[in-house]
């Protein structure tokens, strides 16, 4: 299973997106997806349309994944292992809810994420990709 990042969640809303490709291929492969709550209410601020937040939805078949107090706890220590910075506690939240199911999270934002690996995470690169 595939955690994905707020990122690609709105490629996947987002006329010609290079990544759409990247999603489709995981699914042909058999990858399920899935998606924290977090991330999921990040996709939610919008904007898109009631469609769009449908479609995402069901690409990912509904698993949006609950943020419990072991994910919380594993966010903290993130925050407090990267340094504390101010503006990173939802990107910890987000890689702890992938570590603590050992999922790989797919993101394009490489460099939020990458601070994550040396503690556990599983970080699936998605490069970006100029679009001509």
């Amino acid at each position: 299973m595939i955690h994905l990042d707020t990122n690609l969640l709105i490629d996947l809303v987002t006329i010609g997106s290079p990544h759409i490709a990247v999603i489709r291929q995981w699914l042909e492969d058999g990858e399920e997806l899935a998606v924290s709550a977090i991330a999921w209410s990040e996709f939610l601020n919008g904007p898109h349309t009631r469609q769009q937040k449908d479609a995402v939805q069901a690409i990912v078949e509904g698993r949006v994944l609950d943020f419990s107090a072991k994910e919380a706890e594993q966010a903290s220590r993130l925050f407090h292992y990267t340094g504390r910075k101010r503006g990173s506690h939802a990107d910890c939240m987000i890689a702890a809810a992938a570590m603590t199911r050992d999922l790989r999270l797919a993101t394009r934002n490489i460099r939020a994420f990458e601070k994550f690996a040396p503690y556990g995470l599983k970080l699936l690169r998605v490069e970006t990709v100029a679009t001509p």
